[in-house]
């Protein structure tokens, strides 16, 4: 398909709220939830393996889509700052033109696969015993193909959705984004006109916290990312000889440090409701912010959920991941230098920096590598309600609770252009599903019958936001 030039939507300039129609019967039907199971499967054949500092190609992917989304009658855009690096966007028209737009993203890249750690190819897209095989099955290949799905049934059906929808499928997530979402959000702010929310990936699959007692935890906060690079300078010499200004030594102190330090608390509004649900669930009515509550202690009270979705957004964090130093086993260098992953809270940037000036000390210099801001969504207003019910209509036994990715999304870009985001790529599964250990693990794959149920639940929530 070929390159369209952007065009930016007119829009009213007022969106004056409108009394909201009952949602009609759902236009999901057969071939929707059969090309559910294709599209996920054909979109892992595609490989879009993003190895960092540009290494990827998104095209096929971004072309495969922008194709099955011309045959709904759409107009999609494809959009590139790198030759290769390809982003899809279209706007489906909604029934009240005084709503503000729905942006709904999902990224096209994801992670390496090494085919000798798998017990299948990791890029066959192979459907076994009711399952889907591959890399992307859950991050996110599988939400975009139910997206693209349930476009292509409400057009099918002639359904309508009450807001302007913005589909944006984009490159570059896995890595810095600055080929995808950033992009988009920098160069292409007028293709998102009008849009306030957003939903996007991780949020609203099954999480057991005990034996059939299913939770679905949809996101509505990010922490902030504090990627880091640390340099260590000092003198060059023979490793025989005695050196109190060895790079490596100063490095890896500041290096231990980091790794050992204990960050404080710092409860967000989205953990806290989050914390005050699962306690709920457990018959416990206590008040997270209370000075007598000790978060850490309460952690094992809240079930095998609690540690999954709170502990690891209790806190800023800074985790050393690489190290690079030297030439010869016999020669001390003059420099050396770590990375670090680090994540902030909101509110909780000024202690990130105190912190790490104080742990890296006098002999070590660093620097932001690549830096977002946290994000919080309202969890007490008319989307996250939606979001919930949308979810328990299709899970009548599971429960939904809010709760904050210690990682991060596209949603950080699409935040700088007023948009709210809230992690919704809805799965229902198995009891024995481990679905953090497949996020980026071996063996990735996800259920046909999940796939099935984030259908109905996207159609459903869709047409009712």
């Amino acid at each position: 398909m070929a390159d369209m030039p952007a065009v930016t939507p007119q829009r009213p300039a007022a969106h004056t709220p409108a009394a909201e129609p009952p949602v009609e019967a759902s236009p999901v039907d057969g071939t929707a939830l059969d090309e559910a199971v294709a599209f996920t499967s054909d979109l892992i054949r595609i490989d879009t393996s993003n190895r960092g500092g540009g290494d990827c190609r998104e095209r096929p992917a971004a072309e495969y889509v922008a194709e099955r989304l011309a045959a709904a009658g759409l107009e999609p855009v494809l959009l590139e700052r790198t030759p290769g690096r390809t982003n899809v966007v279209a706007r489906i028209p909604g029934s009240d033109p005084s709503a503000d737009a729905l942006l709904v993203h999902g990224h096209l890249d994801v992670v390496p696969a090494d085919p000798a750690e798998w017990s299948t190819d990791p890029f066959s897209g192979e459907v076994r015993d009711g399952v889907v095989w591959g890399r992307g099955a859950v991050d996110m290949k599988n939400t975009d193909a139910m997206v693209l799905a349930v476009v292509r049934a409400w057009a099918r059906a002639g359904a309508v959705p009450r807001r302007d929808i913005v589909l944006a499928y984009t490159a570059d997530e896995e890595d810095s984004a600055v080929d995808g979402a950033g992009f988009l959000a920098d160069r292409h702010a007028g293709l998102f006109e009008g849009c306030t929310e957003g939903l996007g990936e991780s949020g609203a699959f099954t999480v057991y916290n005990g034996p059939r007692r299913p939770l679905y935890p949809i996101a509505a906060g990010e922490r902030g990312t504090a990627w880091l690079k640390l340099t260590a300078r000092g003198t060059a010499g023979h490793g025989s000889k005695p050196n109190r200004a060895n790079a490596v030594s100063r490095l890896a102190a500041a290096v231990a440090r980091i790794g050992e330090h204990t960050w404080p608390v710092r409860l967000t509004d989205t953990v806290a409701a989050c914390i005050t649900e699962l306690a709920a669930l457990q018959g416990l009515h206590i008040d997270p912010r209370a000075r007598s509550t000790d978060l850490d202690e309460l952690l094992p009270k809240l079930g095998p959920a609690g540690s999954a979705l709170v502990e690891g957004t209790l806190r800023n964090s800074a985790n050393p991941t690489m190290l690079d130093a030297g030439y010869k086993v016999n020669v001390i260098p003059g420099t050396a230098t770590a990375y670090a992953d680090g994540r902030t809270l909101p509110g909780g940037e000024e202690e990130f920096l105190t912190t790490l000036n104080d742990l890296t000390g006098p002999d070590v210099e660093w620097e932001f590598h690549h830096r977002t801001d946290a994000l919080q969504a309202p969890v007490d207003g008319r989307t996250f309600a939606v979001l919930r019910e949308s979810v328990e209509r299709f899970a009548p036994d599971g429960r939904v609770v809010p709760f904050c990715m210690a990682g991060g999304t596209d949603a950080k870009q699409f935040s700088r252009l007023g948009i709210t985001g809230y992690g919704f790529s809805p799965l229902r599964l198995p009891p024995d599903f481990d679905y953090w250990s497949l996020f980026h693990g071996v063996d990735e794959r996800v259920p046909v019958d999940a796939l099935h149920f984030g259908v109905r639940v996207l159609d459903h929530a869709l047409r009712t936001l």
